[in-house]
């Protein structure tokens, strides 16, 4: 007879790293014990194991689970659930009113969260939740303009023991005005029920609201409407999180063991038989099962023979544990992060945002009734497959999993893609290189549009691009850097189209006044803002955008070679003025440097070549308050943008040769004062890099001591050879 909600994950490492997981009707071990290392403070049961013809060995434990509590009929199981969660036949046609998200298109996807009473308690874990929505694009504190609604009650632990528990959910509820049975609102739970039973008793009719829930039965889960989410504990962080700790000498992997667990055996109730059968694979070499007893305050009453050996060697093991490096001891509390590779053994569990992520190319999947057959599945694993199981586990683990903003922004991205499944990302958007959160569908929703796909699909980049000079100066005269800037770039065979920023105080001047070129000139209005640089203007029809300052100093050639460089890395910034970022250990804080070093980890968009849909990433992606600020300073909007892409491709941009530094010279009589005369621009630059690496939660920069030059640059032959000749004259 299969048991209520069995779910079996085991991790592996090496080869692979035994993790039992089990989820489900509040049968709940925390699934960031699969993804961080913190523990959540309540161990949860698990079910009955299923086949006892398993265990002839412990048979006798069926004598210690005489409470008739402990059992529950698939009938009344069925029961529960159907007083519960009423409309279980909801889909997003029958239960969600689509007309409240379309009312002014895309932009109509609001999401309002109903302010919390007073005395209310609410717990870490759902303050991060509220948090990250507030704080995301898609929050409106106007109930009119929402799409969805979010309780301000806290619906995380519906465990009427805990102390996070909020009773008279269902009553409270009903006196919302726009309740409406739940239609277009979400819940967000992580434990349901109370021992022994952990039935999916939440304790207050959802009707039609979608449910985001950890541990979701795939017999209650309605598909295309309610979100798996993962288990977190209200440690795991608001923001950013720690990247994955596969490194290049863990390739290929050598490690101890094939398979370990390590964790609690429970000897009564829920989930012992199921634990006890883990000994079974155990030999103590290279398939390791590290249990303990101590489990509950009566954990004595039950002991059994085992216990007193068990617990010494869980508790000797148990202290190298936390001294080991990144091996596989950590993998049993940090598996994905870890990059273990998960044994999945689910027969009923629906695995965290499924509507998305392609589960089977980061787990080996199994069934918990073959249980014995694990460790022969394990060892057939190759090196490669281990290899881009692993790989996969740490996409994952920071596209989705390693901070609450990610779990909680990924429920709401999937449920915008239903509600306009017309501009919705592709299963390949979600499960590759950058994932689904840093891929805006209403950009395009083809993969050949988007830089980093290019390599994998073989797309070639462009042979045109787009200049787009940044002017803050009027035009006084005729021999202002802006009028050689023009002809300079005007003159490379590649460019398509000039198009000049105008966010002069004084007003443009007339098309005569420019001079004569061989490409089309736009003037268009920047409206004083800095971060109109990087609007997503629709008059740019080339992939490749070159950013300029209206003080630039370059030549053709220049321009020509960082060109075909961008074309081999069109997913990078690619450019000439470099600066780099430090932190500062008595400060405490990140500090900006413009000193020559041998390393960079910016370069200045006041000449950089990148591709167009960081323009759209900027402007829709990004806060309005981080673009607020940019604007308010006039300043940092370069040091902005190279955070956004190396957070999108996590590598530096690439710094080219070019015949000149980056001087900071006067500005020309009659003309705006250049920034950096400004004693606070610095300064500010200082502060900008911290405000921008606290909204991201990290630091994304990333340092390089890589140059390119064409070849023959500065060699000793002749100069006739050299086919970018000028690059070398003073």
């Amino acid at each position: 007879m299969q048991a209520r909600k069995k779910y079996v994950l085991l991790g592996l490492c090496a080869c692979c790293w035994l993790v039992l997981f089990y989820w489900g009707g509040g049968v709940q071990l925390r699934l960031l014990r699969l993804l961080t290392r913190h523990r959540g403070d309540v161990m949860r049961p698990w079910p009955n194991w299923t086949d006892r013809a398993f265990l002839p060995r412990y048979a006798h434990l069926d004598e210690l689970q005489t409470d008739p509590g402990m059992a529950e009929s698939p009938r009344q199981r069925r029961q529960a659930w159907s007083a519960i969660y009423k409309d279980s036949r909801c889909r997003m046609e029958t239960c969600f009113d689509f007309s409240r998200c379309r009312r002014r298109g895309r932009e109509g996807f609001r999401v309002y969260i109903y302010p919390s009473e007073k005395n209310d308690r609410v717990s870490e874990s759902y303050r991060k939740i509220l948090a990250s929505i507030a704080e995301s694009r898609y929050y409106t504190s106007d109930p009119r303009e929402a799409c969805l609604f979010v309780l301000g009650i806290d619906t995380l632990d519906r465990d009427q023991l805990s102390g996070q528990f909020v009773p008279n959910v269902d009553e409270r509820i009903r006196g919302y005005p726009l309740w409406n049975d739940g239609r277009n609102h979400l819940i967000f739970n992580l434990y349901s029920g109370t021992w022994p039973n952990y039935t999916e008793d939440l304790g207050f009719n959802i009707g039609q609201a979608i449910l985001a829930k950890a541990s979701l039965n795939t017999e209650h889960f309605r598909p295309g409407f309610d979100v798996s989410i993962p288990l977190f504990s209200k440690d795991h962080p608001q923001k950013g999180g720690e990247r994955g700790w596969l490194v290049r000498n863990t390739v290929p992997p050598r490690r101890k063991y094939l398979l370990m667990f390590k964790g609690k055996r429970y000897l009564t109730g829920i989930g012992s038989d199921t634990r006890n059968a883990l000994h079974h694979i155990h030999n103590g070499k290279d398939i390791v099962s590290l249990t303990t007893c101590r489990h509950g305050k009566d954990w004595e009453k039950h002991k059994d023979a085992r216990c007193d050996h068990d617990n010494l060697e869980y508790e000797r093991i148990h202290k190298k544990w936390w001294k080991g490096s990144l091996n596989s001891y950590f993998c049993v509390y940090v598996c994905v992060q870890a990059a273990c590779i998960p044994v999945l053994l689910s027969n009923g569990w629906e695995l965290p945002f499924s509507d998305v992520i392609q589960w089977n190319q980061a787990v080996i999947e199994g069934d918990e009734r073959l249980l014995l057959q694990v460790p022969s599945t394990v060892r057939a694993v190759g090196n490669e497959r281990v290899l881009a199981l692993r790989q996969r586990t740490q996409m994952l683990w920071e596209a989705y999993f390693s901070s609450v903003d990610k779990i909680v922004l990924t429920t709401l991205e999937i449920i915008k893609d239903r509600v306009f499944s017309h501009i919705s990302r592709n299963k390949y958007m979600w499960n590759y290189l950058p994932g689904g959160l840093l891929v805006l569908p209403e950009y395009s929703t083809h993969l050949a549009h988007f830089p980093f796909y290019y390599l994998g699909l073989g797309v070639t980049p462009g042979q045109e691009f787009t200049a787009v000079i940044h002017a803050v100066s009027p035009l006084v005269s005729q021999s202002q850097p802006i009028m050689k800037l023009l002809q300079v770039v005007s003159k490379s065979k590649y460019c398509s189209q000039i198009i000049i920023l105008w966010n002069s105080e004084k007003p443009p001047p007339s098309r005569s006044k420019w001079p004569p070129m061989p490409v089309p000139l736009t003037v268009t209005d920047g409206r004083r803002k800095t971060t109109s640089r990087f609007l997503p203007h629709v008059a740019i029809e080339t992939e490749a955008v070159l950013s300029l300052d209206e003080d630039t100093v370059l030549l053709t050639s220049e321009v020509n070679f960082a060109f075909l460089v961008w074309r081999s890395f069109p997913e990078r910034i690619v450019g000439y003025p470099p600066r780099s970022h430090f932190w500062d250990p008595l400060k405490r804080a990140w500090g900006y440097t413009s000193k020559w070093t041998n390393d960079y980890s910016i370069v200045l968009t006041g000449a950089a070549f990148y591709h167009r849909y960081y323009h759209y990433l900027f402007t829709h992606y990004l806060p309005q308050s981080l673009r607020t600020l940019v604007d308010r300073t006039s300043n940092c909007e370069d040091i902005l943008m190279n955070f956004l892409v190396s957070a999108v491709t996590h590598q530096p941009p690439i710094k080219v040769a070019q015949r000149k530094q980056y001087k900071e010279l006067p500005s020309p009589q009659g003309t705006k004062s250049v920034p950096w005369a400004n004693p606070e621009h610095f300064n500010q630059r200082q502060e900008c890099i911290n405000t921008f690496a606290n909204w991201f939660g990290y630091m994304p920069l990333v340092h390089s001591q890589f140059r390119l030059d064409p070849v023959l640059f500065k060699d000793q032959v002749s100069v006739l050879r050299k086919k970018y000749k000028d690059l070398e004259r003073a």
